[in-house]
């Protein structure tokens, strides 16, 4: 039985019957008394609470009576642009009409909650979208091609050497040519590197030996002594630490599926004739060549 009621054939039958029964009602109310406005006690219960959940108090009776006065106002308006067929190839209602109707397929076909097979697996077959990034914490000193005429390369060894003699703990803030970066960077993701400093950069960053001062390393803004103090590879996350992310991909894909089956189902009622395009009276005239 669960598994029948699980069918996405019957879930699409309850929603045909349900839209029949509401389109039904619809049609019955503005053909049979097409002149006559109700406004129910449901209804204007209703705009209370929206007041109150605004203003975070009840509407007083004055204020009740404007919000009932701004529904028959817009009642009105609505019978009158519908009578005058103002929603008529109206690109933003055509586009809100689908949106509810999208929204009435998703609620009726909701998905279960996933269990962690599932997950897992939705997580495996998708892993590019759930990866953990390779990560790198170092440190950059700026080297102005410009400012040093030549000499780079033997500016870099010197520099290194200095480095090397201060040791590890020192302020690296006096080394280098200004640049408007900084110079430590703690856990920084690989796309983010490459981001700030270019592909090139960050790739080569990927393959040097933590612990020690090297360069010179190209970037977009010219090159860079560069000490890699930890780099943590690129890995699969566990379900563990990514399950509200995977939820979250699985539940809209889901619901993506099943707005297309929605879809398809109502478009087998339909004829879809797309019509050629029609032959220009006069040939297009073709560009000599140069």
């Amino acid at each position: 039985m669960k598994r029948i009621l699980r069918e996405p054939l019957l879930h699409f039958l309850l929603l045909g019957a349900v839209l029949f029964v509401v389109y039904g009602l619809v049609s019955k109310r503005a053909s049979d008394e097409p002149g006559k406005i109700v406004i129910t006690q449901a209804q204007i219960a209703a705009m209370a609470e929206g007041f109150t959940r605004t203003w975070r108090r009840p509407p007083l009776h004055e204020e009740l009576d404007g919000l009932i006065r701004d529904r028959v106002r817009e009642e009105v308006s609505y019978r009158e642009a519908i009578a005058l067929g103002l929603d008529k190839d109206d690109t933003i209602i055509r586009r809100r009409l689908r949106q509810k109707l999208e929204f009435i397929s998703e609620d009726i076909v909701a998905p279960e909650q996933p269990g962690d097979e599932e997950l897992n697996a939705y997580l495996l077959a998708h892993a590019e979208r759930f990866r953990v990034e390779q990560t790198f914490t170092f440190k950059q000193i700026y080297l102005d091609p410009a400012r040093h005429d030549g000499n780079l390369a033997r500016d870099s060894a010197q520099l290194i050497e200095r480095l090397k003699r201060v040791g590890e703990g020192a302020d690296i803030s006096a080394f280098g040519d200004p640049l408007m970066l900084e110079q430590s960077f703690s856990s920084e993701r690989g796309s983010e590197v490459a981001k700030q400093f270019g592909d090139k950069f960050a790739a080569k960053l990927a393959e040097l030996a933590p612990g020690q001062w090297q360069g010179p390393i190209e970037s977009g803004y010219g090159v860079h002594l560069v000490r890699v103090d930890e780099r943590e590879q690129a890995r699969m996350p566990a379900l563990a630490e990514v399950r509200d992310t995977v939820i979250r991909e699985w539940t809209n894909a889901r619901r993506l599926e099943a707005n297309e089956k929605f879809f398809q189902e109502l478009l087998k009622r339909y004829t879809v004739t797309i019509e050629p395009e029609l032959p220009d009276k006069e040939p297009k005239k073709v560009a000599d060549a140069p």
